[in-house]
């Protein structure tokens, strides 16, 4: 049962280092785009990264959990499933403190209901220059691209110790 939870685990993590790493291979190119082709480019993605997101990172972060508590302190992958954890929670937290007040302001005029209005109504910044914004939100991602790989890495040392 462990070793099942542990591939699909490390399938989870996988999913999640693909989104951000997806996102940090755009960074150079969505730097040449101007505000008007970067904000309609922007909307396209939200859709897909966000169910993938869903999936892959909160799943990822729970199966985590679930073989933390299945494994033996003592066990030398304990560690490294721990890590593996650390780094998605801190990329999730690099997710709330600076993408998701970009990501709500940019959306702020947006007509939305039900749970996506109430998701993206949280945590709201105030609206500032676009290119500082866009700047904070394609460095975020960058960020979190390096943290889920070392997640990925964490979980794949755990897979072969």
């Amino acid at each position: 049962m462990i070793t099942t939870l542990s591939l699909a685990t490390l399938l989870l993590v996988a999913v999640t280092m693909g989104l951000s790493l997806a996102h940090a291979l755009e960074f150079s190119g969505k730097l040449r785009l101007d505000e008007p082709t970067y904000r309609a480019v922007q909307t396209i993605y939200y859709p897909g990264f966000t169910i993938g997101g869903l999936i892959g990172e909160f799943g990822g972060m729970l199966a985590l959990i679930v073989l933390l508590i299945l494994t033996p302190t003592n066990a030398e992958r304990f560690w490294w499933i721990a890590a593996a954890l650390g780094f998605l929670l801190l990329g999730h937290a690099v997710y709330w403190i600076v993408t998701h007040p970009v990501n709500a302001a940019w959306l702020k005029d947006t007509s939305l209901t039900g749970a996506s209005q109430m998701f993206f109504g949280l945590f709201s910044s105030p609206d500032a220059d676009w290119q500082h914004m866009r700047n904070l939100w394609e460095y975020s991602h960058v960020a979190r691209a390096i943290l889920h790989m070392l997640g990925f890495l964490s979980m794949a040392l755990a897979l072969i110790r």
